[in-house]
């Protein structure tokens, strides 16, 4: 086939199956409005691709309401203590139990994933695995199109009424912005971290925040048998540099494993370089063209907002799209980046709070005696301060 020739036509054309375009996709055709996912990965690449899995309060709240929280009801965990560790001991936060009194709910992003895929599936959705969104085409002009590429070289052209981008932050949609469309605002936290998969149960009941003269080192559980990690590491650190001894005893030194217990040990399953930086675009859409999740802005895993703003964003799309294309109304089209900009500056505030409490001076700020002193008093506040600690709750859970 050629690029022109038409593979197809939907009301609303989603890239990408993730969190944001699977929720928006569930919800379009619950409310049978006309769509078709494209993915670029096959099916058992989405289904098992590890992710994030801590969802805020917000986040669960949308799943229940539109009946997307079957698995999340079954195996869900909530969660709600996490533990600092620093030179000057450790304190725990049940953050659960201050603020709005809200908790997360662990569940790991491809739990979540198989199971938004499989209800769309299950009910007639049209999701092309496989099938690579090369561009986006003429959504300025009322006829908007995908330009597609499968697996094995063919090529064609998706029709659409509107495109949502879900496709992440190197994904067909921010490529196909036009020069001057958006605003772009990045950012470079200056931060790198080994992200680790532990085929290991988890070795404390809480979120371990770690910070050490030798840099940051994080544990979260996702199962009873896995358990995330994540450790400070040189910018430019290839993933595979470290033999997993060195990991291990790395994170032992860092969290304190003589102080507080030792850490639970096993097979090293996945590990990446992640380069703490974020972005925002603004607006949120350019004509027919509607960005979700990392398309719309990038934020640092420092927080655990990315999967929650994506699905935040995805309910208010959908609600939108449904509006206009089954009533006539596009005031929620119009109004998408409004409601939804607010929230994501308010997470990537958030987010980079949280970077500079992680990090400390030699992290972020340089080793002056000054910065480092006003590091200790952001931590003496968080440990002593209730009215500190309210607002540390209210905005770690939420979005």
């Amino acid at each position: 086939m050629t690029e022109g020739q038409n593979w197809g036509a939907a009301d609303v054309v989603v890239l990408g199956a993730g969190p944001a375009g699977l929720v928006l996709g569930n919800l379009l055709q619950d409310s049978g409005v006309d769509c078709v996912i494209l993915e670029r990965a096959e099916e058992e690449r989405v289904r098992t691709r590890a992710r994030a899995g801590f969802l805020a309060a917000h986040t669960a709240r949308i799943l229940e309401r539109h009946g997307l929280d079957e698995g999340l009801r079954l195996r869900g965990r909530e969660h709600g203590v996490c533990e600092f560790r620093t030179e000057d001991g450790r304190f725990r936060l049940d953050y659960g139990g201050l603020g709005r009194g809200e908790r997360h709910t662990v569940y790991p992003q491809q739990d979540l994933v198989s199971d938004l895929l499989t209800r769309f599936l299950d009910r007639g959705g049209r999701l092309r695995f496989g099938t690579e969104a090369v561009a986006v085409l003429d959504a300025d002009t009322g006829r908007p199109s995908v330009a597609v590429r499968a697996a094995d070289g063919r090529t064609g052209r998706f029709r659409a009424r509107y495109v949502a981008g879900c496709d992440g932050r190197h994904g067909a949609a921010r490529r196909s912005l036009p020069e001057g469309a958006v605003r772009r605002y990045p950012c470079d936290h200056g931060v790198t971290w080994l992200g680790l998969l532990a085929e290991a149960p988890p070795s404390m009941d809480a979120v371990g925040y770690a910070v050490h003269e030798r840099g940051f080192a994080g544990h979260m559980a996702r199962s009873g048998t896995i358990t995330r990690y994540y450790l400070q590491c040189e910018r430019g650190t290839p993933a595979g540099a470290w033999s997993q001894e060195r990991i291990w005893d790395e994170l032992d030194l860092r969290m304190g494993a003589k102080e507080h217990g030792p850490l639970e040990r096993g097979r090293l399953v996945q590990r990446g370089v992640v380069d703490l930086t974020s972005d925002v675009l603004e607006p949120l859409r350019h004509g027919a063209l509607f960005l979700v999740g990392d398309a719309a802005g990038l934020i640092s895993p420092s927080a655990a907002k990315g999967a929650n703003l994506a699905v935040l964003e995805a309910e208010a799309l959908a609600e939108g799209l449904i509006a206009e294309l089954l009533h006539g109304d596009p005031d929620g089209l119009d109004s998408y980046s409004a409601r939804c900009l607010p929230r994501i500056w308010r997470a990537q505030e958030f987010s980079h709070w949280m970077i500079g409490l992680l990090h400390g001076p030699s992290g972020r700020d340089g080793a002056s005696p000054f910065h480092h002193a006003l590091w200790r008093a952001r931590l003496d506040s968080l440990r002593t301060s209730r009215s500190r600690q309210d607002w540390f709750a209210e905005h770690y859970v939420g979005v």
